[in-house]
């Protein structure tokens, strides 16, 4: 039976779904990312690319590059809502799929010739998530993973296209030798020096030869280079873990600057555990020095989605890890050992209070935003005073939203 494996690719990602929130957005150069001269570019749309911007470059570069530029900071929770709703749309379509990134998905549909057409079929998944989702998608389909991703890139932004079999080498051959998955910048320039840029090269190259350049991914370019490399396609499995970090745009030993992003983020984690109705049993917290030396340290708990229960956990952490005569350049927060299931109610520390205020709570954050709502501690120098107890893992405050 002859494999047909389709590969979807959410276009420049983190922009759709801004755009989708602010239409004024549309068809204006915007970048998403870090506003910091440290930040980085998340994503960029197509406008600034004629600029030279992309992403992964220092958003300080970007902003001299494409002046006129929107820039915005992003929000990974509204990310990871629309990645979900793409996920359960083609969770519904095929039996197995894998999951790539949070914007990126491969689905199995060989046989599917035999009933309806793989392409047509296809075809019917995209403009679903385009008309269930309003995102722009595309995809590739072929008869392996490598020419079917390549093929995603050709087809973009917001387009389709399908290599048949027999057809994988001379579609690849007029490519830059760049558009081959794991070629990245070290090798790239290596392949340039050999006078090698364009993929036909390499498929007029011996595999001996290549293995003798690369070593044992000599081997792994030259078949990626005739399309007959067939990684297997990985099933979608639920997340083990859920981190999130900060890197201060100046190294800080500032105690009320650390200790606020810290309980901030873990209030955000713990939200990201409740509204996924998962419990985690272990937290850690990571340090980076200035001089770039990283730390961290773990604790198992009883399992826990609860803020009151984790923040004092994490602080104790911190207070235990940090070597207060160094500055600080980045701290983490990690819950792993994710479980499926609902906080439960402590009969002897917790309150029907509690548990209503953590309800009220995430109702806030689902229907407005995460940071609509928090602890005192984790507001910020301006909100609250520093004599207040950053340890104490007090109950949550409601901010009150109002519609503008």
């Amino acid at each position: 039976m002859k494999a047909s494996i389709l590969h979807l690719d959410l276009d420049t990602f983190f922009v759709s779904c801004e755009r989708l929130l602010d239409s004024s957005l549309q068809k204006k150069p915007l970048l998403v990312g870090g506003l910091g001269d440290r930040g980085v570019v998340a994503a960029c749309s197509y406008e600034t690319r004629n600029f030279g911007v992309r992403s992964g470059m220092s958003m300080k570069i970007a902003r001299h590059l494409c002046p006129e530029a929107t820039i915005i900071r992003g929000d990974s929770s509204i990310y990871t809502k629309y990645s979900h709703q793409v996920s359960e749309i083609i969770k519904e379509k095929v039996p197995v799929f894998e999951k790539a990134s949070i914007d990126e998905f491969y689905a199995d549909l060989s046989g599917m010739d035999k009933f309806f057409g793989c392409y047509k079929y296809a075809s019917e998944i995209r403009n679903t998530i385009i008309k269930e989702t309003g995102l722009p998608i595309s995809f590739g389909l072929s008869q392996n993973k490598i020419v079917s991703k390549i093929a995603t890139g050709e087809a973009k932004p917001n387009n389709q296209i399908r290599i048949d079999l027999g057809y994988e080498k001379p579609f690849l051959a007029p490519l830059s030798v760049r558009k081959i998955p794991s070629v990245g910048s070290k090798t790239y320039q290596l392949l340039i020096n050999m006078g090698i840029d364009r993929i036909r090269l390499l498929q007029n190259m011996s595999v001996e030869l290549l293995i003798s350049a690369f070593g044992i991914h000599g081997k792994t370019l030259w078949k990626r280079a005739h399309g007959i490399d067939n990684p297997p396609l990985i099933p979608f499995h639920e997340r083990k873990s859920i981190s999130t970090e900060r890197t201060y745009q100046k190294d800080t030993i500032d105690m009320h600057k650390l200790t606020t992003t810290i309980i901030a983020m873990t209030e955000n984690l713990a939200y990201q555990l409740r509204r996924g109705e998962k419990l985690t049993c272990c937290v850690s917290i990571k340090i980076r020095y200035a001089d770039f030396s990283t730390y961290s340290k773990q604790k198992s708990i009883p399992f826990s989605s609860a803020d009151h229960i984790l923040v004092p956990i994490v602080m104790e952490l911190f207070k235990k890890l940090y070597d207060r005569r160094m500055l600080i350049r980045l701290v983490g927060v990690k819950f792993s050992h994710l479980v499926q299931g609902n906080y439960q109610i402590n009969l002897f520390d917790d309150t029907e209070e509690m548990i209503s205020l953590y309800n009220a709570m995430d109702t806030i954050r689902h229907k407005y935003g995460e940071n609509k709502v928090m602890r005192a501690s984790a507001m910020g120098a301006r909100t609250i005073g520093r004599g207040m107890n950053p340890f104490s893992g007090e109950p949550p405050v409601v901010l009150a939203h109002r519609k503008q």
